[in-house]
């Protein structure tokens, strides 16, 4: 028996059980499981079938990705930026959403729906003709920006 089985209260010393430690180990040896995979959920779904969340954010990208590649700039972006909001919305409301899940879900939210609402403004505000317009930036380009 080594050192190390004893720390982690495997085995016996002599007659006499090891009580097993509280602390974490000095040495990680593996990984924890992400969110929504293995047999977290005895008797669910499949993994596979548990990943459409992560899907559906794909494809709605894949779909803006495409159209954004046919020369419709705007709204190839404003799809892509309402595919984040719509993974920061499942995140919130769904408990499983599987790989969709990669850190805390408040961190989660704030990740997926700060960098959509971004995108989405960014796409609106595209020159030529934007469809939104502020006025303290058009202020701020000229500022910085002299001729």
């Amino acid at each position: 028996m080594r050192q190390g089985d004893i720390e982690r209260g495997e085995g016996t010393v002599g007659e006499e059980v090891v009580r097993r430690s509280r602390r974490f180990p000095r040495i990680t040896r593996d990984t924890a499981r992400p969110e929504g995979s293995g047999r977290a959920v005895a008797g669910a779904r499949s993994v596979q079938a548990r990943q459409w969340p992560m899907l559906a954010v794909l494809g709605t990208v894949g779909v803006g990705l495409l159209v954004t590649a046919f020369d419709q700039f705007r709204v190839g972006s404003i799809l892509v930026g309402v595919a984040l909001i719509g993974g920061a919305a499942m995140r919130w409301v769904m408990p499983d959403v599987g790989m969709l899940a990669v850190r805390s879900r408040f961190t989660d939210i704030v990740t997926y729906g700060v960098l959509g609402v971004v995108i989405v403004l960014l796409a609106l505000m595209a020159q030529p003709d934007p469809l939104l317009q502020i006025p303290f930036l058009k202020d701020t380009l000229h500022f910085t920006v002299q001729t």
